[in-house]
């Protein structure tokens, strides 16, 4: 029998649990960083949160697979696939910010059907199925965002837009909003949930980076994409286009695309 919405919700939260509490010992207390082969760090506390969600997913839902970050996949057997980045933004944390996040989905046929954003160190937690939204275990309250030009943009950093096309068309879409505010990886999705930041446009994103936006961000009235306007899923080009209304959504892929 298929787990219910109820019981993926509540797995979700100990999920969380379970990284953070292996986080936030490590959070300004840091020996040693490691270089993986693409240059970006990893750390103990990377390591040692995607095991312990591991370990209780081999213990309570042994037929589902895992697709995390860290470690090699677990196959699936249920049809649902749990998607791991134990910490997203591992430069924030190595640096001591409180802007990296623990990132969790519940992905269905290539789909994500649930997803959690967790501040560890801060205890702010976003969770959506598409439909509804909590943040720390609230309801969402939907915000109308304002028009294109008075909008808050936000990405992580400009070096996210490797390709000449790629800078000119969030150069463009620059210039159509109010400001951007750089940095913040995931934790600006959250912000955008709540009607902090209008717009988010990155690229390069991985599987794990964008598994958990769209069952947020949609449940609070939002719309986030690739940038030809496709619903994303894991195999998705990794250029994400978030905005807090699906008018606001359509107005900034206008803008992005000349």
């Amino acid at each position: 029998m298929a787990p219910s919405a109820a019981s993926n919700w509540q797995l979700v939260e100990r999920l969380a649990d379970a990284a953070g509490q292996v986080i936030r010992p490590h959070f300004r207390r840091l020996d040693a960083i490691e270089l993986k082969a693409d240059a970006t760090p990893v750390t103990v506390a990377d390591k040692a949160a995607e095991l312990a969600m591991r370990e209780l997913l081999a213990r309570e839902r042994p037929a589902d697979g895992i697709l995390g970050e860290e470690f090699e996949p677990v196959a699936c057997t249920s049809g649902w696939l749990w998607v791991l980045d134990p910490i997203d933004g591992t430069k924030a944390f190595t640096a001591g910010k409180p802007l990296f996040t623990t990132l969790i989905a519940l992905v269905e046929e290539d789909r994500p059907r649930l997803g959690c954003i967790d501040q560890p160190f801060l205890r702010e937690r976003w969770i959506g199925d598409g439909q509804n939204a909590t943040f720390g275990g609230r309801e969402v309250v939907r915000k109308t965002p304002p028009p294109l030009e008075r909008a808050v943009l936000s990405s992580t950093a400009p070096e996210m837009f490797q390709d000449e096309a790629d800078r000119a068309a969030v150069a463009r879409l620059q210039r159509a909003t109010a400001y951007t505010s750089w940095g913040g990886d995931a934790y600006a999705y959250g912000l955008l949930a709540l009607g902090s930041i209008d717009i988010v446009v990155e690229a390069g994103l991985k599987p794990f980076d964008l598994a958990p936006l769209a069952p947020i961000i949609e449940a609070v009235g939002g719309k986030v994409t690739d940038w030809q306007g496709r619903p994303l899923s894991l195999a998705s080009d990794g250029r994400i286009l978030a905005a807090g209304s699906a008018l606001l959504h359509e107005q900034a892929l206008k803008a992005l695309n000349g």
